[in-house]
């Protein structure tokens, strides 16, 4: 990795940022502040301690503050990854997808799950997971945990601590994935499985039935899941339509079930693929449920483009993303994320949103538009877990990302190595771990 372009000594504790640029999107209070057409804005940055003292316009500072002049380099909070699976992380190299499809990805993983997932192997890989995400800033990141009868015991406890020993580092969030038919099934497994997710502090979720039409079964599995979730004050997650199906529609039913439950709590939707390909009008109606029952919807652009509409020997038709545009205009909350890394889902990754957003805007045609979607990576998944991370404001935290990019245009067409993180004011080591830990 290249040298960070910049080097904070550890014994400076009260400085300044001198003549930055920050996106207005990202900053509380930026009335002061006057943005270009990217919406940027010249700023220079107080640091005291691990807060953030000031912003400003960017002036000619003679108060006596060290200035670490960042030459017009954009500076960015700390991202928010909020749709990831770093139990599974990580397998590539033992568990690989025969054939590239979901269902090769499905069979792979289960296999693995079976005959690996030891407390140990489990805790390696998220260890090796979270230090990425850390070097490369990432503030926050909400995990699915595979929770089957076998596996839960393992898992939550485990994350529990994970989530201590990150505590200040990385702000981390578990939700229990489950095909939800489970909850149908084994009626004795899942109110177990309720209470592990409640007792650790995590979130309910499941997985819908890929190219499944809506039906009862899934209307009564949705029921069991939002009455738990209200029982015990969790929020939900749901994984959805991940699919090029005609049929699958389950967002539909899960709006449905979310207006009829009245349900109070926080509800996501993630990869929701199927939506982009229906015709304008269902896809409206859909939409316009989904805004009423104030579900807010997270895509997985590179994992999607690997897995949807692969087919040996043909091209892909269609990028297997969801319609964010038509969900955003509709007033839905949409946001982007990791999802798989270097597993049987996705061959590839590291946790870097950087490079999530730079693929987010290739793939979903992100530039061009006036909307704030940088906001996709960090205020706003940020707001959707509940946390004040992915903003920037005069007294939080001083979690910040530095770069030597003065425009969007430089800030997305290099992957920005030579990147500088702050954790509470300080200067965090970005050496990666070596993939040789894993062996």
């Amino acid at each position: 990795m290249p040298a960070h372009f910049l080097t904070i000594p550890p014994s400076l504790t009260h400085f300044r940022l001198a003549n930055a640029r920050m996106p207005v999107c990202l900053i509380a209070e930026a009335a002061q502040l006057a943005p270009d057409p990217d919406g940027l804005a010249p700023c220079d940055i107080v640091i005291e301690k691990d807060r953030i003292a000031a912003i400003s316009p960017a002036t000619a500072a003679r108060d006596g503050l060290p200035n670490l002049a960042l030459d017009r380099g954009i500076v960015l909070p700390r991202l928010v990854d909020v749709h990831t699976h770093i139990d599974k992380g990580h397998i590539w190299a033992r568990a690989q997808n025969p054939d590239g499809t979901h269902m090769g990805a499905r069979m792979a993983v289960m296999a693995d799950r079976d005959a690996n997932w030891s407390r140990e192997d489990v805790a390696k890989r998220m260890d090796f997971a979270l230090r990425c995400a850390f070097a490369h800033g990432t503030g926050a990141l909400r995990t699915h945990i595979d929770s089957y009868p076998k596996q839960t015991p393992v898992s939550w406890p485990l994350f529990a601590e994970m989530r201590e020993q990150w505590k200040g580092r990385i702000a981390l969030q578990a939700v229990a994935l489950f095909p939800i038919d489970f909850a149908l099934n084994d009626e004795p497994g899942f109110r177990a499985l309720v209470e592990t997710v409640a007792k650790h502090g995590g979130l309910l979720g499941g997985l819908t039935f890929l190219g499944e039409a809506p039906n009862a079964k899934t209307d009564a599995a949705l029921d069991r899941i939002f009455e738990a979730a209200a029982a015990n004050g969790l929020d939900l997650d749901f994984h959805v339509d991940e699919s090029d199906s005609p049929k699958a529609r389950s967002l539909g039913q899960i709006a449905a079930a979310a207006l009829r439950h009245r349900f109070k709590g926080r509800i996501v939707a993630g990869h929701c693929c199927s939506l982009a390909l229906a015709d304008d009008d269902e896809r409206a109606a859909i939409i316009a449920r989904v805004a009423e029952a104030q579900i807010a919807v997270v895509s997985l652009p590179m994992c999607n483009m690997y897995l949807q509409d692969r087919q040996a020997g043909r091209t892909p038709r269609w990028r297997g993303v969801a319609p964010l545009h038509e969900l955003a205009a509709a007033g839905v909350t949409v946001m982007v994320a990791s999802d798989n890394t270097r597993d049987p889902f996705y061959a590839y990754g590291d946790l870097d949103m950087l490079e999530v957003y730079r693929e987010a805007t290739r793939i979903l045609h992100f530039d061009h538009s006036d909307l704030p979607w940088l906001k996709t990576i960090a205020a706003t998944p940020g707001a959707v877990m509940g946390l004040p991370h992915g903003r920037m404001a005069v007294g939080a935290p001083a979690g910040l990302m530095l770069t030597r990019a003065r425009t969007m245009n430089e800030l997305l067409s290099r992957p920005q190595t030579d990147r500088v993180v702050l954790c509470a004011g300080k200067q965090v080591d970005r050496t990666l771990p070596d993939y040789r830990e894993l062996d």
